[in-house]
């Protein structure tokens, strides 16, 4: 290599997240011991040991949480708090339950003997990747002693709560799993825009590893893949590919088959978020939101042959019922509150002093732009009935009240004058968002031209004069 291909490797491991140079670097260490390309090897792992330890390694002192480290390969699937996690997940708060068993009953010899290798002053972190291996192997061995022991109920009763015995078998699958996880890891890309056949085959000899291909390990092996999809509904593709076929009963039976259910998962949890931001009033996520229960659904339903009587086809119908209720619920009240807010009443029914509430102009006026975006959505989310006719009477409303409130800026009470402007600008607002910035600029300046030109007289003060 020359000069300026060696800077350009340099460049490209010094970029590498962490973990990816402590994998490369362990992998190469493996390959200079094997004698593979010796050359090539020696330089790249001489240079990712510059950039791991540092220049002077002996001085450095390298993290020494014994917990943490027997639990890295866990990191990518870790979910905070106590909420039930789907399959691939695992709760952060069953961890030191786990470890403290581990280092009492399940496995002490290993947990005290990798405790007296970090407390070594020359350790290294080569000898720390080592030592963390090792236990690892014990951990999952010790785990997979209880989930085949007879009493298995009444030992994971003592390790620690409920949450901590759902998530038992789940960590020592990982932890059983951690060569061909660590392996995907590092052939999977950052981000994948599409994931069709060209990706699928670049992952399949990472894929198709028996530690893998078994139940409990096969959602963290989907897991991994949706954190690097842009849609994560796409993952089922890789079940699709499996299976050799859309009919959901044969891709059911693959390994990977698991994939269907998390993204069914997902987008109930997606559903529910979606829900509660709309009760709470937070549109700001909820056109993300609709998108990604649009295009799961569509996904779903038009890459696989799903039976409406099944487990899948059922809960499919369910999450559109419930997300169908929900978003109808909410459109069917918005042209009320339009109205509310732009009804033209007789200057004798303004007191003096009104005013608009500007937040809550801001509310509706989201409330129609979720309108908008819903009818986007519509015809997958079931409300595309609703939606329309209730898109079509706004813009009717807002385009006609427009109209009449910049025309009674011309004339009526002086004292209504003020609030009547409030009602324009609201009506002027939600312009924008039906008919787009040139329109609500139109209805700007009819609106200032109408309070710049002369107030007509009353016909009462007419014929008084």
């Amino acid at each position: 290599m020359d000069q300026a291909s060696l800077e350009r490797l340099k460049d490209y491991l010094a970029q590498l997240p962490p973990k990816s140079q402590a994998l490369l670097l362990r992998e190469f260490e493996r390959a200079v011991e094997r004698d593979e390309d010796v050359a090539v090897a020696s330089f790249v792992l001489g240079e990712l040991r510059r950039i791991v330890r540092g220049p002077d390694d002996s001085m450095r002192q390298p993290r020494k949480d014994p917990a943490r480290l027997l639990f890295r390969p866990l990191e990518p699937f870790l979910i905070e708090g106590e909420s039930a996690p789907r399959s691939g997940q695992i709760r952060r708060t069953s961890l030191m339950p786990v470890w403290q068993w581990l280092a009492q009953d399940g496995a002490p010899d290993a947990v005290r003997a990798f405790e007296a290798a970090l407390a070594t002053e020359t350790v290294t972190a080569s000898d720390i990747e080592a030592a963390a291996w090792t236990l690892q192997a014990a951990a999952a061995a010790a785990i997979q002693r209880v989930a085949d022991g007879t009493d298995r109920q009444r030992t994971l009763g003592r390790i620690g709560a409920p949450s901590v015995a759902e998530d038992f078998a789940s960590i020592g699958a990982v932890l059983n799993a951690r060569e061909a996880l660590e392996t995907l890891i590092i052939r999977l890309p950052s981000f994948m825009r599409v994931f069709g056949e060209p990706q699928i085959a670049l992952l399949m000899p990472a894929l198709n590893v028996p530690s893998l291909l078994t139940p409990v390990a096969a959602p963290f092996v989907l897991s991994l893949v949706m954190q690097r999809l842009s849609a994560s509904w796409q993952v089922i593709r890789l079940a699709i590919k499996f299976a050799g076929s859309d009919d959901e009963f044969r891709v059911a039976a693959t390994p990977y088959g698991a994939a269907v259910t998390l993204v069914l998962d997902d987008l109930s949890r997606t559903s529910a978020g979606l829900r509660a931001d709309i009760r709470r009033g937070h549109f700001e996520n909820v056109s993300e939101r609709l998108k990604t229960v649009h295009d799961g659904i569509r996904g779903l339903r038009t890459e696989l042959d799903i039976r409406a009587d099944s487990n899948w086809g059922r809960q499919l119908a369910a999450i559109r019922v419930d997300i169908s209720n929900g978003l109808q619920s909410e459109i069917d009240g918005v042209p009320g509150r339009v109205r509310r807010l732009l009804r033209q009443r007789p200057d004798k029914e303004i007191p003096p002093g009104a005013r608009m509430d500007p937040a809550e102009v801001e509310e509706v006026a989201a409330l129609i732009d979720f309108v908008a975006v819903c009818r986007t959505y519509a015809s997958e989310l079931a409300i595309n009935e609703v939606t329309m006719r209730t898109y079509s009477d706004l813009q009717q409303y807002v385009e006609l009240a427009a109209q009449t409130l910049v025309e009674s800026l011309r004339s009526g009470d002086e004292r209504a004058r003020a609030f009547r402007q409030q009602q324009v600008r609201a009506t002027i607002r939600f312009c924008e968002v039906l008919f787009g910035h040139d329109y609500s600029s139109l209805m700007s300046r009819a609106a200032d031209n109408a309070l710049a030109a002369e107030p007509k007289s009353s016909p009462k003060s007419s014929r008084a004069g």
